[in-house]
């Protein structure tokens, strides 16, 4: 089983020019944050594939019962599926209700290949919203169709390869299927790396990986990108079936390293910050993911409290607890109202499915009544960036020629207290703001 290849997400940060980082004015309190609703439907023509005068068919696809569990890629689909209700129960999208047709391709191939082709074949849906999968196996069938897919999670590189794909963080690439990125080469910044040299002084950082292929290549960026902003770097490697994680925290004692990074799954992740805990060794950052920015980091690492106070998660997303951001506040409105039972569960994945959900209801609402995918497209495809009201940062698909220079790039980051919310513990948002915290950093090539 390979959980590396959870780590391949983009989404620490944004690459755009200065420009697109422009101050939008705040919604007032009380309007909404959705596309135009409306609640008559009269004179809405049947425009397209998946639309009638009364209802638009949104398929959406989901590893929800993967081999690595059903909590790892379901929290996009709870977003969008809240997004929606709220939406519909509001009137709609210009007098239409938008309809969410679910597939569990169970995290292989060929369930999201069978999920594609139902959904297409068999549903005739409209577009793909927020998708969350293990293997976009299907990636190729979709985009020959034509059927836009808007917001997934970027965790392969499907959406660096295929028109009509847009992934929830934007890309630069050509897109144009023959290969991924620029010829077969992605690049990576190094903002994340710069953040923590500037924010906590860190000099020394340690990563940690699995002896498993995919595992071992994520590290090896991790530590290029760390050199490249001058870290020392530990590497450490554990056996996946039998890890040692008491060697690593002697390792990281030893070393001194200030900064914590791995190429593991959240198991390896909750084993190692015991095996720190165990041996009183404290790093100044466990540094994770955006996938890890959820409210399970209470349980997963209830044995290890020192290490779970080191927590930092960054992003290219509003932190889901800040509620002074109006679009977050009616995130968790909508959740607490439509899936109570997720109160526990909340997760950064489930805001940015939300967000995915409301780009594509923007750009549907842009149609008016004659609702076209071709109309879908050349929202997403146009050169404004789009923030989706503020919960991401400025994202776009105009391609672009190779990077060659610097970037300026930004993020958002939060840390895990246990003193949060009156005791309770939650994640606290370290910048001022995500759309100010930006620095110019070099990119590097890979080739996934």
């Amino acid at each position: 089983m390979l959980l590396a290849v959870l780590l391949v997400l983009t989404g620490c940060g944004t690459r755009l020019p200065d420009g697109a980082f422009t101050v939008r004015p705040r919604p007032t309190p009380g309007a909404p944050t959705s596309a135009p609703t409306g609640s008559a439907s009269t004179g809405n023509p049947a425009s397209d594939t998946g639309v009638t005068a009364d209802e638009i068919r949104i398929g959406v696809v989901t590893s929800l019962t993967s081999p690595v569990g059903s909590e790892v890629f379901s929290g996009p689909r709870y977003g969008a599926q809240a997004f929606f209700q709220a939406l519909n129960d509001r009137g709609g999208l210009h007098g239409r209700t938008v309809r969410l047709v679910t597939c569990d391709d169970g995290g292989s191939g060929i369930g999201n290949q069978d999920c594609v082709h139902r959904l297409i074949d068999q549903a005739h849906v409209f577009a793909f919203v927020s998708g969350s999968v293990l293997d976009y196996a299907g990636a190729a069938y979709v985009s020959g169709k034509a059927v836009p897919d808007v917001g997934g999670q970027p965790i392969g590189t499907a959406y660096d390869r295929w028109p009509h794909l847009y992934g929830i963080y934007g890309s630069a690439a050509p897109r144009d299927g023959r290969s991924v990125g620029w010829n077969g080469t992605l690049y990576q910044s190094t903002e994340v790396f710069r953040f923590f040299k500037q924010r906590l002084g860190a000099a020394s950082a340690a990563v940690v990986a699995y002896n498993q292929a995919d595992s071992a290549r994520y590290a090896a960026q991790l530590k290029a990108g760390l050199e490249a902003e001058g870290y020392r770097v530990l590497l450490q490697t554990v056996d996946f079936a039998l890890p040692n994680f008491q060697a690593v925290a002697a390792a990281v004692r030893a070393d001194g390293s200030q900064l914590l990074f791995d190429a593991m799954d959240t198991r390896g992740n909750a084993a190692l910050c015991r095996a720190l805990d165990e041996a009183g060794v404290q790093v100044a950052a466990k540094v994770t993911n955006v996938q890890n920015w959820s409210e399970s980091v209470r349980t997963d690492y209830a044995s290890s409290p020192n290490c779970r106070n080191a927590l930092w998660a960054t992003s290219s997303s509003l932190n889901y607890e800040d509620e002074q951001y109006r679009a977050v506040h009616d995130f968790r409105a909508a959740m607490a109202r439509y899936l109570p039972d997720r109160a526990g569960r909340l997760s950064a994945w489930e805001l940015e499915g939300w967000a995915g959900a409301q780009w594509l209801a923007d750009a549907m609402g842009s149609c008016g009544a004659a609702l076209t995918r071709a109309c879908v497209e050349a929202f997403m495809n146009r050169a404004e960036p789009y923030d989706a009201h503020g919960l991401i940062l400025p994202a776009s698909f105009v391609p672009q020629p190779p990077p060659t220079g610097p970037v300026h790039a930004c993020l958002n980051a939060a840390r895990w207290q246990d003193s949060a919310r009156g005791g309770q513990g939650g994640w606290v948002t370290q910048v001022p703001s995500m759309t100010t915290t930006c620095f110019d950093v070099p990119q590097l090539p890979y080739r996934p």
